[in-house]
């Protein structure tokens, strides 16, 4: 089953949560805020567990294409499927199975956004194989759950039957989707033990998700058979930029996931964060003895519970609690930490004070 599988990367967002310091020019995908090496870096080393590079694909726009292409040298245009423009994540993953489709029919695809933090990959690997083999057996979707350590507003959820799947360990049936909930409600679903964490990853035929976008998304489905006739040919890049257009944003999980029938979940026992905040990077970074992560030069004083990171800066600061304080190419972002979710509303209203240059 492993030489029909292929892993396609998650890639075209900018990552307004992590402004100042992801710009359109250096998107999250491109930071090392979580490491070492850049976000989508550990991603690919991390499905390299599971196929040749050969096997891997990235799905983003050109721009990024290039920038990431620029970062790792070992990928080359034909690891990129491209999206003339972002249309959420339907069109996306409708998209990268018309392309395996036309170079494998009987194409497993795996799929995982360029921006999740993954430790323990041995478990990892063995977690995506088990999905990866049921996948091919079964015209079923399937997706990874993650147990909830606390109770998260920031991630949705999937309720899943009690008992596992018949002869599938590790497998069960989804109940229903949960959407972000707030605490009240979050800490019921952490109580009620039926509740995991929705990853965002998943695994299917590419054929099984064509034919459950043309049942449940028609429209979307003619716009990408129509895009997939065309792959190959020297009409391609006319036919994708006249037919994209006609299509309605959409994300899998609203358009797909909670509509089907058959979806199964595969209880994962990694580490898993979707990083999607400097909240949560402050959780998952090492602190000082005062519970401050602190990745500039200065000195905190009588101050806890803060991350700081800058560039250029020296940070000075006292009686600070719970802050965030980022410092990039001529931006100092000062916010509650409570407050990390919130950043889009700083970054959606630069343009509205003259200060687009700074996206």
């Amino acid at each position: 089953m492993m030489e029909h599988y292929y892993s396609i990367i998650l890639a075209g967002g900018v990552g307004k949560r992590f402004w100042p310091l992801s710009r359109k020019n250096n998107p999250k995908q491109l930071l090392d805020i979580a490491g070492n090496k850049s976000m989508i870096n550990l991603t690919i080393d991390r499905l390299l567990s599971l196929s040749d590079l050969d096997h891997i694909y990235i799905m983003t726009n050109q721009d990024q294409a290039d920038l990431i292409m620029r970062q790792n040298k070992a990928l080359t245009p034909d690891h990129f499927i491209i999206e003339p423009s972002g249309k959420n994540t339907a069109p996306a993953i409708g998209l990268a199975a018309m392309h395996v489709l036309k170079r494998d029919p009987d194409a497993v695809m795996g799929l995982f956004p360029a921006d999740h933090l993954i430790t323990n990959t041995e478990i990892f690997t063995h977690t995506v194989r088990e999905a990866i083999d049921a996948a091919g057996k079964e015209k079923a979707l399937f997706t990874f759950g993650i147990k909830p350590t606390f109770p998260a507003t920031g991630y949705g959820y999937i309720q899943v039957q009690k008992e596992e799947i018949p002869g599938s360990p590790h497998i069960y049936r989804s109940v229903t989707f949960a959407e972000k909930p707030n605490i009240e409600t979050a800490r019921l679903f952490l109580k009620s033990g039926e509740f995991l964490w929705n990853s965002g990853m998943f695994v299917w035929q590419a054929k099984v998700i064509i034919d459950k976008i043309n049942r449940y998304l028609p429209e979307l489905g003619t716009c990408l058979a129509e895009i997939g006739e065309s792959i190959g040919t020297d009409q391609y890049k006319r036919v994708i930029m006249r037919k994209w257009k006609t299509i309605q944003p959409i994300s899998i999980d609203y358009g797909v996931m909670e509509q089907s029938s058959r979806i199964h979940v595969m209880r994962a026992d990694f580490d898993w964060s979707d990083v999607g905040s400097w909240d949560t990077i402050y959780k998952i970074e090492q602190k000082d003895k005062n519970k401050n992560v602190m990745r500039a030069k200065g000195l905190l004083l009588r101050s806890s519970g803060n991350y700081v990171y800058t560039k250029k800066l020296k940070v000075f600061g006292l009686g600070l609690k719970n802050l965030i304080v980022v410092e990039s190419d001529g931006a100092l972002l000062i916010l509650p930490r409570a407050q990390a979710e919130n950043i889009k509303e700083i970054v959606d209203s630069l343009p509205l004070i003259g200060e687009q240059e700074l996206l």
